[in-house]
Formats: C-alpha cells, sequence, structure tokens
C-alpha cells in the first residue's frame, strides 16, 4: 500500500472522532443532538460510520462540540480572497462522495462560508434545520430541493434563499454530476464562540454538584 494511502487508512474516521470527542466532553447522544439539531438515530448511524454527515451537518456538530470542522477533516486554508478557477483545492468529508471546492476566505468577523459542491448522480442528503441562512445556485445539472413540505427541481441558473430553521434536504436524482454554489451564514471551520460546549455537560454540573457538597460541609 502507498504512503500516502496506508497513512489515510490509519487516520480515524469521522464518526470515530465525534464519538470520542462526544464522550470526552461528557455529552450523551440526546444532548449533542439536541446542540446540533439533529435527530439521535442519525448521529448514531454517523458515530459508527454507517453515514456520512454533509460538510453542513458536520459543521453543526463541530460546533456543538467546542471545535471547528477542521478538527475532523483536513480542509484548505483560505486567507487570500481571490480564487482561480483552475488552482482551488478540494476536499471531502470522509467516506462522502461529494467534492467540495472553498471559495470563502478566512479574515477576523466573516460571517459568509460559501463552496463550489460537485454533486454526483444518485446522492441524497441528510434533513437538517439550523441557525443561520442558505443560498444554493445551480451551476451545472439539477438537484431537487426540499424545503418543509415543498419539494422542488432547481435546474442551471436557479436559485433558492433561506431560513436554515426550516427542514430542509436535496438530491441529485438524475444520471449527471450537478454542480451547486452554497453559500451560507453558518460557520464552518470556528469554534462556537457564543457558549461553551460544556456549560450544560454532565461536566459541569458534576463539578457543581462536588462544590456544593464541600461547602455544606463547611
Amino acid at each position: 500500500m502507498p504512503s500516502a494511502a496506508r497513512k489515510a487508512a490509519q487516520q480515524p474516521k469521522v464518526g470515530a472522532l465525534i464519538r470520542a470527542r462526544r464522550r470526552r466532553l461528557h455529552m450523551t447522544l440526546q444532548e449533542l443532538c439536541t446542540a446540533a439539531g439533529i435527530s439521535v438515530g442519525y448521529l448514531s448511524q454517523v458515530e459508527r460510520d454507517h453515514a456520512t454527515p454533509s460538510l453542513g451537518t458536520l459543521a453543526q456538530i463541530a460546533r456543538s462540540l467546542d471545535v471547528g470542522v477542521d478538527y475532523f477533516i483536513a480542509t484548505p486554508s483560505m486567507e487570500d480572497g481571490l480564487t482561480r478557477a483552475t488552482e482551488r483545492n478540494r476536499f471531502s468529508v470522509d467516506g462522502s462522495s461529494i467534492i467540495y471546492e472553498r471559495i470563502a476566505a478566512d479574515f477576523a468577523g466573516n460571517v459568509l462560508s460559501s463552496f463550489i459542491l460537485q454533486v454526483p448522480p444518485g446522492y441524497a442528503s441528510e434533513t437538517v434545520a439550523h441557525e443561520g441562512e442558505e443560498i444554493i445556485y445551480v451551476l451545472e445539472g439539477s438537484i431537487v430541493h426540499r424545503l418543509d413540505d415543498e419539494e422542488m427541481v432547481l435546474s442551471p441558473g436557479d436559485s433558492l434563499h433561506f431560513r436554515g430553521n426550516r427542514p430542509h434536504s436535496w438530491s441529485n436524482d438524475t444520471d449527471r454530476t450537478a454542480r451547486v454554489l452554497w453559500t451560507g451564514t453558518l460557520p464552518m471551520f470556528r469554534s462556537r464562540a457564543e457558549r461553551p460546549a460544556l456549560r450544560s455537560s454532565r461536566a459541569d454540573n458534576d463539578v457543581m454538584k462536588k462544590t456544593h457538597r464541600k461547602e455544606n460541609k463547611r
């Protein structure tokens, strides 16, 4: 086995990394699912590597675990706002068939994340709901987007702008790869700063109980 392939095979999969981080924070499956806005059944499949989260869902999980997406996968650094079509680095979530091209830069205060997605035939995403908003613009091919109970087909030139807290999913039901420009306000590569992940975790509860017992003994 080539050295690069051997190294990749030795790296923990996304599911194992999520499970290890969750247990380190003493979070239950339900606590993480509540924070990330996903179902327990789905997260259980992810942790057992029976399902692969999209980049957006992985970002929700990462923020709920107080880390960035790059804690779980290697992503290209983007300090320069200019990207060239032939020079952009591509990456994917381990186990996923979607290829991502990152086109948004990192700088203090930025709130947008943006990618070009290459979506293979037959791909279907999980259903999610989260904070922020999203814009989808189809460059090539077509996708079926489901928003609440509405289903719509988006073809080249079509776009969709919606709030992320509305349950949504999408799929490529054709036999041709689709290219989609995705932009959203869901943070991808930053740790959650607005509230520590341990604030309501068992770890803090245990510490508070021990402190309370010691004070009562005084």
